[in-house]
């Protein structure tokens, strides 16, 4: 591979995964504060509005940071990639601007009237807000996977004597069905991260015995939250999704399992080690016949092996891809049992005594960023390699002037900054956490004990 495509290429997956960690979560918990909202407006009990509060000051760092982490992910298109936006700039273009014009301003705006406003708001003006900062954190969520699914799964375009792509419909790019998909799937995702992580605290409280009534509401509806969107990141949307993967991206499909030979009545590789080179799995444990069910609905069905296709077409790094698909459905289904037992123990009103499952929620809290981590990963490395699948090769998207020095550098000081960036952000979520929730005067929930603020 050319060292200059190479480095660009690891430039933009560390800023892109980077950057991830935020929208993440500010997606998941726009959900869970508006739920927190809605029982405020029910039972009219302040415990919960203290806790949509508390959840929005998080929300508020994580936002802040995903918007210093996104904008030079902007930038990349034009420095290294330069060739990629020019020539897809008519397709891709739309929905990123919709993205920021719309999206991001509606999120932005409503956030600081949430954050700054309650006073001047009425309950239910308030609520709105809350609706308005998750409307538009996924109607960005929506706008980014568009962007993504058309290379994934190009539709509604026409290529011009240039080479250049543009729009023929509107409404089909926005609604591509590979994007309604993959958003459903993504928004689990978020959700599940969301979850967990408003669990592990709520755990925190619980087993350090303070603030415990907003503990027991984090984890009530964390739990609740977290086992519906665990189920539904398998069966639908993961089932779906993978459907129209082995319809329209049969190679991808085909690495990701390790399958290097077609089989009728394919077996599923639970775990083992992909050896590109000699075509085969080393120390293999797999589930016969059970591919071939999960893709066709039929025991005996043909599944196409990366034997049916041109080497050059096949993802560029195999390992990767393996791993990465294999982390990511090793975690979700391990998320569904971690939220699955503790939703029986909150049935059986037994959770918030379960100290054993207190802390295995608690040190579940970065398994979620890993799984999405290494979904996107997934996602990425099969498309490769292609940038716009079956029709742009990755090594004609990127910027031919911009050398590997250069990206090497670049990188290397967005690896510096990022680190002061996490360093911050870990400094100022353990301190929103540490002060807990509190009401308008500064007393510590639940207690009336007073708490500094300094």
């Amino acid at each position: 591979m050319d060292d200059a495509l190479f480095m660009h290429r690891l430039h933009f997956a560390f800023t892109v995964t980077f950057h991830y960690l935020f929208p993440q979560l500010t997606m998941g918990l726009a959900a869970l504060i508006v739920v927190l909202k809605t029982l405020y407006l029910r039972t009219d009990k302040p415990l919960y509005n203290r806790a949509a509060r508390f959840w929005a000051k998080v929300f508020g760092i994580n936002f802040v940071m995903g918007v210093v982490t996104g904008i030079p992910m902007e930038f990349q298109f034009g420095t290294n990639w330069a060739q990629f936006s020019r020539v897809t700039g008519g397709v891709i273009g739309q929905p990123l601007v919709m993205e920021g014009v719309f999206s991001f301003f509606l999120e932005s705006a409503f956030l600081g009237l949430f954050l700054y406003g309650e006073r001047k708001l009425s309950r239910i003006g308030h609520w709105w807000a809350a609706f308005a900062v998750f409307a538009g954190s996924w109607l960005s969520g929506f706008f980014i996977i568009v962007t993504n699914a058309w290379m994934q799964y190009p539709v509604a375009f026409q290529r011009m004597p240039d080479g250049a792509f543009h729009v023929t419909s509107f409404w089909g790019l926005l609604f591509n069905p590979w994007a309604l998909i993959q958003y459903a799937h993504n928004m689990c995702g978020a959700l599940i991260t969301g979850a967990f992580v408003m669990a592990a605290v709520g755990a925190y409280y619980l087993l350090d015995n303070k603030f415990v009534e907003e503990g027991r509401v984090f984890l009530r509806v964390a739990v609740v939250a977290g086992v519906i969107a665990c189920a539904v990141q398998i069966f639908p949307t993961g089932d779906l999704h993978g459907r129209m993967m082995a319809a329209h991206q049969p190679a991808t499909v085909a690495a990701m399992e390790g399958l290097f030979k077609t089989e009728a009545g394919a077996p599923i590789v639970i775990l083992g080690q992909p050896d590109a080179e000699s075509e085969r799995i080393d120390n293999p444990l797999a589930a016969n016949k059970v591919l071939s069910f999960l893709i066709y609905g039929a025991t005996t069905a043909r599944v196409k092996g990366l034997n049916e296709f041109p080497k050059t077409d096949w993802p560029t790094n195999i390992p990767l891809l393996f791993y990465g698909y294999h982390i990511m459905a090793g975690l979700g289904t391990i998320f569904v049992a971690v939220m699955a037992g503790a939703a029986f123990l909150l049935w059986r009103g037994k959770l918030f005594g379960a100290r054993w499952m207190l802390w295995i929620l608690l040190l579940c809290l970065p398994f979620p960023y890993i799984a999405n981590t290494a979904g996107w990963m997934t996602a990425e490395a099969g498309r490769q390699p292609w940038l716009v699948y079956g029709l742009m090769r990755t090594g004609e998207g990127y910027s031919k002037n911009v050398h590997a020095g250069n990206g090497l550098f670049t990188l290397l000081g967005f690896m510096g900054l990022y680190t002061l960036l996490a360093i911050l952000f870990l400094f100022l979520v353990r301190r929103v956490i540490e002060r807990g929730p509190v009401d308008e005067a500064g007393a510590e929930a639940g207690s009336g004990m007073p708490v500094t603020l300094a």
